[in-house]
């Protein structure tokens, strides 16, 4: 086997899971383009390893194990992706990447709930006053309180 073939097919996987990952804007297709670009390195990988072993007349077979390893870890990371999409997506409604930045950043980089660029609250009085407005009007409030 010429190892020209597996190669070529391998980088047009990966470039087509390059382009996946950089064009589209849904976050399962995304993890889907990901995935695509794992599955081109695990075909090097064996395509590499037989064509050592068959140029060194042995059989070691360590890219074949480094796939199977490869294989599992993927396993693990599209099944954490997908359940973080599908919460993502029933928080906010949608899983376009995009329109999850927008709503995580705001109109003017603040957050969604308020909170500043440093992570505070807007209209918090200060630190150690528990979000308490402090000054003379005050004590009337807890006064009639």
């Amino acid at each position: 086997m010429h190892l020209a073939y597996p190669a070529v097919l391998s980088v047009l996987l990966f470039c087509t899971g390059l382009y996946g990952v950089l064009a589209r804007r849904n976050a399962i297709l995304v993890l889907m383009s990901v995935e695509l670009m794992l599955n081109a390195v695990n075909l090097n990988l064996v395509a590499f390893d037989v064509w050592l072993s068959k140029a060194a007349e042995e059989t070691l077979h360590s890219g074949q194990a480094l796939t199977l390893f490869t294989i599992a870890i993927a396993a693990a990371e599209i099944g954490i992706g997908l359940a973080i999409v599908l919460a993502v997506h029933r928080n906010r409604g949608t899983s376009d990447i995009d329109k999850l930045r927008d709503t995580a950043e705001g109109p003017d980089g603040y957050g969604p709930d308020g909170d500043g660029p440093d992570g505070k609250d807007s209209d918090s009085a200060g630190p150690g006053t528990g979000g308490a407005a402090t000054g003379p009007g005050t004590e009337k409030a807890e006064a009639t309180a």
